[in-house]
């Protein structure tokens, strides 16, 4: 049964992502966020929600510059000194994370709307040091556990579970495939928030004829550049409402969701049993799904969850107009940028109501976020 407190997202919008040091790496986290909370807010009030009052802005984000740039953004969107601002770190799960905080809070009856999203400048996030000494990768484990680094990660998981070349290849080329085929159809153009003249995902192109040709990261593995996907810069966010204000507005309504913990030594596998918590709780089958958005890290890790799903690889619910592998990974807008795209592929396209979604993101350290969606109309 529907509760006027259950949590309807009615907006969502993102940046297109651009390549870390190309067209969007002069923009600041605020300068990426602040336009499309501006959008996602603006698309709200068209939708029947004119007289919105933000209570709080919740974004993801993974690699600084710190100083809460979820207040900073929100500041730098106009919402005025009294609307707040929170910035979660669930690092790749981050921008899905904080959209689940912000549904939680409403559904603890808080009926006040929120901005929820993610953001990352990975080409602007500041050296850190330890002692002097400069790293990219903060420590997901503590002393005496497994902490692979993320690509080591990935190739090692490929070997755990048998996934080959060809497989990765394969699986990179058809996300590709798809998204050419989005951008070239105009279906990413609603969504997007064009910024620094930059009005697609420029990731965008690997063939398999060229995936095939690149060489292995490591000797004798099988990862390579066009199976990992490239880091990014972008931002996304949604306005999230309780259903009693929700209105005529179509929209997704948050059925469930799950944060769970998973082997650290084998990281990317973590959306898969975040997936199952998720269903279990909604009190669906994965059969019942009619769009899934996980976010591609490494071919190999998206093949891995998929195997464990018993989700047959080249599914036409899953990613359905190309993922992370062809679209660009900005870390803690990543989970946030998958629900726009269930957006976009079950409210924009007119699913019918009851339509159900899943988004999910496998985390460093060895963790799962994912949420289950209904559209309602």
């Amino acid at each position: 049964m529907v509760s006027h407190a259950d949590p309807v997202i009615i907006a969502a919008r993102r940046t297109p992502i651009g390549t870390r040091g190309r067209a969007l790496a002069g923009l600041r986290v605020e300068q990426l966020a602040a336009p499309v909370i501006t959008a996602a807010l603006d698309d709200a009030r068209a939708a029947g929600g004119e007289t919105l009052v933000i209570a709080d802005v919740i974004l993801g984000n993974c690699m600084g510059p710190g100083g809460n740039p979820a207040r900073v953004s929100a500041l730098a969107a106009g919402l005025g000194v009294e609307v707040p601002g929170e910035t979660v770190d669930r690092q790749c799960g981050s921008g899905l994370a904080a959209i689940i905080d912000a549904a939680t809070a409403i559904r603890a009856g808080d009926l006040r709307p929120r901005i929820a999203g993610g953001v990352e400048s990975a080409s602007t996030a500041p050296v850190r040091s330890i002692d002097g000494i400069a790293y990219e990768k903060a420590p997901f484990a503590p002393a005496g556990w497994p902490d692979p680094d993320m690509v080591r990660a990935a190739e090692n998981l490929a070997a755990h579970d048998g996934i080959d070349r060809e497989r990765q290849d394969a699986h990179a080329a058809r996300s590709h495939a798809r998204a050419r085929i989005a951008r070239d159809s105009g279906v990413f153009a609603a969504e997007l928030v064009p910024l620094a003249g930059l009005g697609a995902d420029d990731a965008i192109g690997g063939t398999e004829r060229v995936l095939t040709r690149l060489p292995a990261l490591f000797p004798g593995g099988s990862l390579t550049a066009g199976t990992s996907t490239r880091i990014g810069d972008g931002a996304a966010a949604t306005v999230v409402v309780p259903r009693a204000r929700s209105g005529s507005a179509p929209g997704l309504l948050v059925r469930a969701h799950a944060v769970v913990g998973s082997d650290p030594a084998l990281p990317g596998i973590g959306a898969a049993p975040a997936v199952l918590a998720a269903l279990n709780t909604a009190g669906v089958e994965l059969a019942d799904i009619a769009a899934i958005e996980i976010v591609e890290a490494f071919a190999a890790q998206s093949l891995a969850v998929l195997d464990r799903l018993g989700i047959v690889e080249d599914d036409p619910r899953v990613c359905a107009d190309g993922g992370a592998l062809a679209l660009g990974h900005p870390w803690g807008a990543s989970g946030a940028v998958s629900i726009v795209r269930l957006f976009s592929r079950l409210v924009r396209s007119g699913a019918p109501a009851g339509t159900l979604g899943v988004a999910a993101a496998s985390i460093g350290g060895g963790m799962g976020v994912a949420m289950i969606v209904e559209v309602i109309r």
